[in-house]
């Protein structure tokens, strides 16, 4: 069964990709549907055995690399943490194939696309059903190239090809730290298992890596690398860039890529590696700081982005920061429980959006739009509840998680916990500030597109309705439904699959702090979208004068317009400079100054000349070749005979020493 869920959806993308032509549109739409759903209710029953009834499976598949220094193997680790997250992919990944039945349907390469979703559903069970480092770094790589072509699937378009390339190298940033964080375990544990790793964590306190020169702790070296590679994938800011681009991808790969799969890597291999970060207090500090500062840094861009689908990859960038940030204090479970419901109710977002794209003729300039609340009222709700559970609005999902974190980061009682408290309610702050703004400026600000697109919106049909509904009723009910599984106190949920240390554990203290403490992340998101309500709906025109006349504020809005010039930095600062590097030094001195002196041209025509010298010699007189190898072999056997004299009567360091002398004895002499 349970290699029946894994290996379905790879399954569907064989047959879609090879026999698309043969069987239609529609025929691969319904088999990788029907392979998805299957996965799915395979999903639902392993969550049965495995969550509910605390039943974790471990299978050995087969041996991958079997040798004497390594053994790694084809495994599958079920437990809790694992099956909780195969049902997030294989249910989002099923509604974004629904979704995609309609919204792809106009598109010629649609069997195409189709595949490369249930190829990156099937990289992504693979990553979070792995039992050993190997494997999970098989799934990581595998999900990194799923989303390449899938970004780049309208590869006639220049901007998908440098989004798509953008991704990929920057995502390779990040895979080169944690494979540097694989080799690191390895050196240390002498294998990459999982229960073995963990199981030696707490005999490895005075085990110590040499890295630069320094001689550090293993484990917070270890554990630094791997977060590292955790920042790439999941967006952390300085790896962050990546993700905003990736919209240019179709809006179903988006939803996709944000909601279940990409994104979500990072964080859960943190959790999945929860003991090893839980003894490493520096790792500790330095995730939740990093966590802390992308969720305000991405908040403050998403405010003045005009584009529809990049305020929502940047509410995407900030969640990750608090999801990384809980991980960083300790709270895993917290963090994984966010990681479930911003599953739910940010694919909600993105596919909404797409809704509303679809119907405008692909603008998604929210500049462009207005007054859809009543030609769209369907998804105009879809998105209000969508934005409001981002928002934490009381009672709906985003409410359970998001409000968990902060209380449990206030209860930390340190300096990194208060600072990322109020860092964390000031970004909800702005989180409310940017939602409300999409839902005014597409939904409810007077009309400011084209009146002939105008005239052709209409309502999703009904594959595209279908997953919008099923994601709002999760949007409003799954958090409340799941609060007491997931993170209820004392609940064996988890059980040994997140490990937190007794002096790192403070969920108990969350729940005695002052209740004015709880209220805060709430009144300060009514604030922010209060605000909101008052720049763009009471006093439009002052702010655009504001604009237009004020030379500070026109600072401030180009500089978080251009997302803290974090494009231009890398651009003019790293980019530009690899660049030189690689025309001045491997281009001009390599490839064309010394290969080319030194490679295969210049010896082809020296040999070439050579063998043309050679050639002469050839006679063709067999006398002749006779004497030549009779009086080479002769001289070979002489000089054979004095070295081996040489040899044995001389000693070669005193005939060293003696040559030394004389030469500096000449030296000293010429000096002189």
């Amino acid at each position: 069964m349970y290699l029946l869920l894994l290996f379905l959806p790879f399954f569907s993308f064989l047959l879609s990709l090879c026999f698309g032509r043969l069987l239609t549109s529609k025929g691969v739409a319904f088999i990788t549907n029907f392979c998805i759903l299957l996965s799915l209710l395979l999903s639902l029953l392993g969550f049965y055995e495995v969550g509910l009834n605390r039943c974790p499976v471990y299978l050995k598949l087969s041996p991958w690399i079997d040798s004497e220094l390594l053994d790694a193997s084809w495994g599958f680790l079920f437990d809790s943490l694992s099956i909780t997250m195969c049902i997030l992919v294989s249910c989002i990944s099923f509604l974004v194939h629904l979704y995609s039945i309609s919204y792809m349907s106009h598109d010629p390469h649609q069997s195409r696309f189709i595949s490369y979703l249930s190829l990156f559903t099937f990289f992504m069970l693979m990553l979070v059903s792995s039992d050993n480092l190997l494997q999970l770094f098989f799934g990581w790589e595998g999900v990194g190239l799923c989303s390449y072509l899938l970004i780049n699937f309208w590869f006639t378009r220049l901007q998908a090809n440098k989004s798509a390339i953008k991704a990929m190298i920057i995502n390779r940033i990040g895979d080169f730290f944690l494979t540097v964080g694989i080799l690191s375990i390895y050196i240390v544990f002498k294998t990459l298992d999982f229960s073995v790793i963990f199981s030696l964590l707490p005999y490895t306190f005075n085990y110590t890596l040499s890295f630069l020169n320094f001689s550090i702790d293993a484990v917070t070296l270890v554990s630094f690398f791997l977060f590292m590679g955790a920042m790439g994938k999941s967006a952390q800011i300085g790896l962050h860039s990546w993700l905003p681009d990736a919209m240019e991808g179709p809006t179903p790969v988006s939803a996709l890529i944000h909601a279940a799969t990409m994104v979500t890597a990072g964080v859960f291999m943190i959790i999945r590696c929860s003991p090893l970060y839980e003894y490493s207090y520096y790792t500790l500090f330095f995730i939740a700081f990093i966590g802390v500062l992308t969720a305000f840094f991405a908040g403050t861009i998403g405010i003045f982005q005009n584009d529809l689908k990049k305020i929502i990859a940047y509410s995407t960038c900030s969640q990750l920061g608090y999801m990384v940030f809980a991980c960083g204090l300790s709270n895993y479970s917290i963090s994984i429980f966010h990681v479930l419901n911003h599953a739910y109710f940010k694919a909600l977002l993105f596919l909404s959006a797409g809704s509303v794209i679809h119907s405008l003729s692909d603008e998604q300039d929210i500049r462009k739009m207005g007054g859809l609340q009543r030609i769209l009222p369907f998804t105009y709700i879809m998105i209000v509840i969508g934005s409001l559970a981002l928002i934490g609005f009381p009672f709906l999902t985003g409410f359970y998680s998001k409000d968990a974190i902060l209380e449990v980061t206030y209860a930390k009682y340190n300096f990194i916990g208060t600072f990322s408290y109020w860092l964390g309610i000031l970004s909800a702050s702005i989180t409310a500030f940017y939602s409300l703004k999409l839902v005014y400026m597409t939904f409810l600000s007077n009309p400011n597109g084209f009146k002939n697109s105008m005239q052709l919106v209409s309502e999703p049909p009904l594959f595209m309705i279908l997953p919008l509904a099923l994601l709002s009723f999760f949007s409003i009910f799954l958090g409340f439904l799941t609060k007491d599984l997931f993170i209820g106190l004392g609940t064996p949920f988890w059980n040994n699959a997140i490990l937190v240390l007794p002096l790192n554990s403070n969920m108990l203290d969350a729940d005695f702090i002052p209740s004015y403490i709880k209220f805060i992340p709430f009144f300060l998101s009514i604030i922010g979208g209060v605000f909101s309500v008052i720049v763009f709906y009471l006093l439009p025109n002052f702010f655009i004068s504001l604009y237009l006349h004020s030379r500070f504020f026109n600072l401030i809005y180009t500089f978080f317009n251009k997302k803290w010039f974090f494009d231009r930095l890398q651009n003019e600062i790293i980019a530009s400079f690899l660049l030189k590097i690689g025309f001045n030094t491997t281009y001009k001195v390599l490839d064309k100054g010394f290969l080319e002196i030194f490679g295969p041209d210049t010896l082809s025509k020296y040999t070439l000349l050579l063998s043309k010298k050679v050639s002469f010699i050839q006679s063709g007189k067999i006398n002749q070749y006779a004497f030549l190898i009779f009086i080479y072999l002769i001289l070979f056997i002489s000089l054979s005979i004095f070295i081996f004299l040489f040899d044995v009567f001389i000693d070669f360091q005193i005939y060293f020493i003696f040559l030394s002398c004389i030469l500096m004895d000449n030296l000293k002499f010429q000096v002189k």
